[in-house]
């Protein structure tokens, strides 16, 4: 996994502040229990300049996140997409990895949060491939985790939020222990859910499939662009649950994300996936995608917002 590079400023409660000094209390209520909300955004270098990719989605998503928890972001949707814009150009930036985060504040310990002040910060980073320069090709080797996602009615799964990726960690420190690059969790009725920060694809017989959303899955909006790419390319999508034996049975297997963008999985659980490295649906779809992030595909849905 890349390191994270320090750089010059972070858009922190409405201003511009020092890298250094954009800091909170120890005593910050979301320190103690999790209580924050976040999106990953890649700011893309095209052609016509720095472009961040489905900003808007991903700003939406961080406002209904919010929304379910019950934090008041105090900005506009349009306040934090402009910050989006302020880091990418303060700091310089061709390209990056945005990470806008609300959380709750320093106001008082307690579990009940109401008394804590909603914060809000929108960091650029200078970050490579998620998954490693080689993974877009020659795939990753995963393994099925046994840590199950989040149940219904428990924490909701349609947010992005701090605590839930308290068991992607333990998904992700499973898979390294055991050697593999990421895990895959299933979900409390043991059908496929989703990786540990990422949505996943089967590709079956020509068809493209993947877990529907009552699988505790992040509505990902990588996830979004995949199937959306994939019914232009003509390649039949089906949502639907996917038992665990599947993922052995698979022409193809690739993750989604923001950080992993379209990152093809060579085997699990030590069981070789269709040829062993990137297939021919998986680099049709990586081409489609990367079409238009790199101007040669037209930009038909309006995905590339250019940073002024």
């Amino acid at each position: 996994m890349p390191a994270m590079a320090k750089m010059e400023y972070i858009w922190f409660n409405g201003e511009l502040v020092p890298w250094d000094k954009a800091t909170l209390h120890v005593l910050a209520h979301v320190v103690h229990y999790g209580s924050s909300v976040f999106e990953g955004i890649r700011c893309y270098a095209t052609p016509g300049g720095p472009a961040i990719f489905r900003l808007k989605e991903h700003t939406r998503r961080l406002f209904n996140s919010a929304k379910i928890y019950r934090m008041t972001i105090p900005f506009s949707e349009e306040q934090i997409n402009r910050a989006c814009h302020e880091v990418v150009s303060a700091n310089n930036l061709r390209s990056a990895y945005l990470r806008p985060v609300v959380f709750r504040g320093y106001g008082s310990l307690g579990v009940d949060p109401r008394g804590c002040p909603v914060e809000v910060a929108v960091a650029a980073l200078d970050w490579g491939k998620y998954l490693g320069d080689e993974a877009l090709e020659q795939g990753v080797d995963v393994g099925v985790s046994s840590w199950t996602r989040i149940a219904p009615n428990t924490l909701p799964a349609m947010a992005k939020a701090g605590a839930n990726y308290m068991n992607s960690q333990l998904i992700k420190l499973e898979a390294a222990q055991h050697g593999y690059s990421e895990g895959i969790a299933l979900d409390i009725n043991g059908y496929v859910s989703e990786g540990s920060g990422e949505n996943i694809f089967l590709v079956r017989d020509g068809k493209l499939i993947t877990p529907p959303l009552v699988a505790s899955v992040l509505p990902g909006i990588t996830r979004d662009t995949i199937i959306t790419l994939a019914r232009e390319e003509g390649i039949p999508v089906i949502e639907e649950r996917i038992p665990r034996e599947a993922l052995y049975l698979a022409d193809e297997l690739f993750f989604t994300g923001t950080a992993a963008e379209i990152t093809p999985i060579r085997s699990v659980d030590g069981i070789q996936v269709g040829a062993g490295r990137r297939g021919p649906i998986t680099e049709r779809l990586q081409q489609a995608f990367f079409g238009v992030i790199n101007g040669e595909r037209e930009d038909r849905w309006g995905w590339l917002d250019r940073v002024q």
